[in-house]
């Protein structure tokens, strides 16, 4: 086991650097903010305050008028690193490379600047692993959600440094991945965004008609039960302890959350076009679609005379009102009777059709950019335990 005093090197590093790095602490190479504001002599002057809230809403300073903040701010007029004193394993780290004008920072966060380490590299040894849980063993408070790091126990934390060449390659790599995870983040928000509010439009209301519908369609939608575009309802059986290896995916919650499939000797008794509801549970009501095998338990599947994508996106829009008026108080399942009393419109089968495959492209699209979220994050997580001591 290596100690302290051991040379540390990184398993992989930029072609030309070989030194190993050196331990420092962290109150050697930065300094804190200490020029300090009461933005109540301010009343009427505009601010860019840095806070725990900005940060979790969108990591963007909230714009406010000096009257608004009740105790004295931090005065941020250069690049630096905030660092959130409060519950440190959230990692709320924020990296200001061009702070605004008139720019402050709360007391919630403990303010770095530094004319020796690149605060690029510097960004993600304080999001690592090792430096949260120094956070976490040095932090003090009645429970995990109030317990704080006090600037002292910050600067007396240890970290390894190379060459201020190697730390701007390093900061550099990790920025472009960074960037790249917020545009996909961001991409992915937006066509969320832009679904909720055309699953809004394109279904009809109350009149009968949508607002937004395809050009060639004019009629009013027909009001219906749910069991009247139900051909066959499928009620799972298949229980996990009781199969064996296999060919056919398991289908349960986890599965239909996004975890891993298992492969099992089941009976495949749901195909892609199958509804999926769940049944039981405090997430009972929620629905599924595009998943075949054999269904869990505490599922049920509808086989649709309508298109099916057309049923589920309807569903979908309508899943809080299932929530919430469709379900059995205390331990929550779907009530026996929900296709007998769930109203459903539906237009003409060509509508339906270009209604479902037009939202089921927007999933796709949705998905396809999760799954790069997904892979960038697993390349960064990969590049942080092999770049860095």
């Amino acid at each position: 086991m290596m100690n302290d005093t051991q040379a540390k090197y990184p398993q992989l590093r930029f072609k030309g650097f070989a030194d190993p790095w050196e331990q420092r602490k962290l109150g050697d190479v930065c300094e804190p903010i200490t020029d300090s504001i009461d933005t109540q002599k301010y009343p009427n002057e505009v601010f860019a305050e840095y806070s725990m809230p900005a940060f979790d809403a969108s990591m963007k300073p909230d714009i406010v008028l000096g009257s608004s903040m009740n105790s004295v701010r931090k005065i941020i007029t250069r690049p630096c690193l905030l660092v959130n004193k409060l519950n440190v394993r959230k990692k709320r780290i924020w990296y200001v490379k061009k702070p605004n004008k008139n720019a402050v920072c709360s007391a919630e966060f403990i303010p770095l600047y530094s004319d020796t380490v690149d605060l690029t590299f510097l960004n993600q040894v304080a999001k690592s692993e090792t430096f949260t849980r120094y956070l976490e063993n040095h932090s003090s408070g009645s429970s995990n959600s109030q317990k704080r790091i006090t600037p002292r126990s910050l600067m007396l934390s240890k970290l390894h440094i190379p060459t201020i060449e190697e730390q701007k390659l390093i900061g550099k790599i990790f920025e472009s991945l960074d960037h790249t995870i917020t545009l996909h983040e961001e991409k992915k928000r937006q066509l969320e965004c832009l679904k909720s509010a055309l699953l809004q439009k394109m279904f009809a209301d109350k009149s009968g008609y949508p607002v937004v519908r395809f050009e060639g369609f004019d009629k009013a939608w027909e009001e219906r039960k749910l069991k009247d575009v139900v051909e066959k309802q499928i009620k799972g059986k298949a229980q996990l302890e009781k199969l064996a290896p296999g060919e056919v995916e398991y289908l349960d919650t986890s599965r239909l959350n996004g975890g891993q499939a298992i492969l099992t000797n089941g009976l495949k008794d749901v195909t892609l076009d199958d509804i999926l509801i769940l049944w039981d549970g405090s997430k009972a009501g929620t629905v599924y679609h595009g998943f075949e095998g054999a269904l869990g338990s505490t599922l049920k599947a509808y086989r649709t005379s309508a298109n099916s994508k057309f049923v589920y996106q309807y569903l979908k829009r309508h899943q809080d009102n299932i929530y919430n008026n469709y379900r059995t108080p205390n331990i929550p399942h779907v009530q026996k009777d929900f296709l007998n009393v769930f109203t459903i419109s539906v237009p003409v089968s060509d509508e339906q059709e270009k209604i479902g495959s037009f939202f089921k492209q927007l999933d796709d699209t949705i998905a396809f950019h999760q799954r790069k979220l997904d892979l960038l994050k697993e390349q960064k997580k990969g590049f942080l335990q092999k770049m860095f001591v």
